[in-house]
């Protein structure tokens, strides 16, 4: 395909005049030669322009990996593949998806005389996490006198896969992450003996009977008592839910009244802060040498990865994880607790990233937890809903409408009391938390977990 230049429609505007000129006055006949000259330059300029890209093909990776709200770049290769080529600098365009954003709609560059191969990088940012497709390049050079450019489409399969950005939380969370005794910079002393069994040695003055393995004295005529040692590597799972609740947006409601600029970014899901806080809980129980598991649900289980270690394991679970979007159905309680029940038969801390705010299904909740909490150490979080605070804890209240949502909130908050109160009763620890300080809570609690050593 070939489209005129602006060098062709200037030289098409001087040409006009002198047509115009021969015909209205015959003896000037010959300033019609130029014209004709130009003419025929523009065909075979037409005619040559095509083989300016013939033998130039252009390549892209087959997965491109892009992080959320973070710059990244989007590799274009090209080839000669033959030699009689004579293009030195192109124009390339792209078939972004909606959520890949670039401040470039289209670029140019320099392709090096005789070249063999050429890189292009393009900048790009992905405001949204999933997988997309990116399916055609566009290239387009000029022709050998400038008056044609030509272009031509080149279809590509390139998947385009946007993983969640853990980057301002890890970033909050350094020291942490510093690997300096058991929770990173402060080493916090571990409360009580131990409760994985080390030997049997002798009994020594001091030990308590409690300690004493009974069959051993028996069989030996003199005590024996059991000692223990602090469990190093204990498995932790986070299961995540993507039902209908969790689609819904993060941001408070005085948040969303902000100004135009925060509208023009895309709004964080209940889901996608699961999902961040879920891999920085994930990179924490790998620094203390636990196992890390990953289960997500909603009106059965999804995805299921057993509890392990290492960066093998946790980029298997950030490839689950880019992908979980909220489903319009409600979450199935009984179905993920009978599933942990048959599956996890070793004591693990199961911490749930729930919505809790239906009655419904909390009271479902209450019902049917007693099927995993006798057997594993179970901790509920959710996100706390806007508004949701004692009644005159706000001293924010102009207005008739600020009362009667002030009362709302309360309302909402003593059911959610309620609800910990029923929950503690069966051994579920349940907290609400902030947007902002959500991963930082989630590994305090599982930090707090180690140290009393309740698993």
């Amino acid at each position: 395909m070939i489209v005129p230049r602006n060098r062709l429609l200037f030289w098409t505007g001087v040409a006009v005049p002198l047509v115009g000129l021969a015909v209205a006055v015959p003896s000037l006949a010959v300033a019609a030669v130029p014209v004709a000259v130009l003419v025929l330059l523009a065909l075979v300029d037409a005619f040559l322009a095509p083989g300016n890209l013939q033998g130039i093909t252009v390549t892209m990776a087959d997965v491109v990996r892009l992080t959320k709200d973070r710059d990244g770049i989007i590799e274009i290769r090209f080839f000669l593949n033959q030699a009689r080529a004579r293009v030195k600098r192109v124009r390339v365009g792209l078939s972004l998806p909606a959520v890949v954003r670039s401040e470039q709609r289209e670029m140019e560059t320099e392709l090096p005389r005789d070249f063999k191969s050429a890189l292009l990088q393009w900048p790009c940012k992905a405001i949204r996490r999933g997988k997309y497709k990116l399916t055609g390049v566009y290239i387009e050079t000029a022709s050998p006198l400038g008056f044609w450019a030509a272009r031509k489409g080149q279809d590509v399969n390139t998947e385009i896969r946007v993983y969640p950005n853990v980057f301002p939380d890890r970033k909050n969370l350094s020291a942490m992450f510093l690997g300096r005794g058991l929770s990173g910079l402060h080493a916090q002393r571990q409360v009580g003996k131990g409760r994985d069994f080390e030997k049997l040695r002798e009994y020594q003055p001091g030990d308590s009977y409690e300690d004493i393995h009974w069959k051993t004295t028996a069989k030996r005529g003199s005590p024996v008592t059991k000692t223990y040692q602090i469990e190093k590597t204990q498995e932790v799972y986070l299961i995540i839910d993507t039902s209908r609740l969790s689609a819904r947006s993060a941001r408070l409601v005085s948040e969303r009244r902000l100004s135009a600029r925060a509208a023009e970014t895309e709004p964080d899901t209940i889901l996608e802060r699961f999902v961040t806080s879920a891999l920085v809980v994930g990179m924490a129980a790998q620094r203390q040498g636990d196992l890390f598991g990953l289960i997500t649900f909603s009106d059965r289980v999804d995805t299921f990865l057993r509890a392990k270690n290492g960066k093998a394991h946790y980029d298997a679970c950030r490839e689950v994880l880019y992908t979980a979007q909220p489903k319009g159905v409600s979450p199935d309680f009984a179905e993920v607790f009978t599933f942990i029940a048959t599956r996890l038969r070793r004591r693990a801390l199961l911490v749930f990233l729930t919505n809790m705010d239906d009655p419904v299904l909390a009271e479902s909740f209450i019902r049917l937890h007693s099927a995993i909490s006798r057997r594993h150490l179970v901790l509920v979080n959710m996100l706390r809903p806007p508004g949701a605070r004692p009644l005159f804890s706000s001293d924010q209240v102009a207005s008739v409408r600020d009362v009667y949502k002030a009362l709302g909130g309360h309302l909402l908050w003593e059911n959610l009391a309620e609800l910990q109160k029923k929950l503690r009763q069966g051994n579920v620890d349940f907290s609400t938390v902030d947007n902002e300080n959500m991963s930082a809570e989630l590994i305090t609690q599982y930090l707090t977990v180690k140290q009393r050593q309740l698993l």
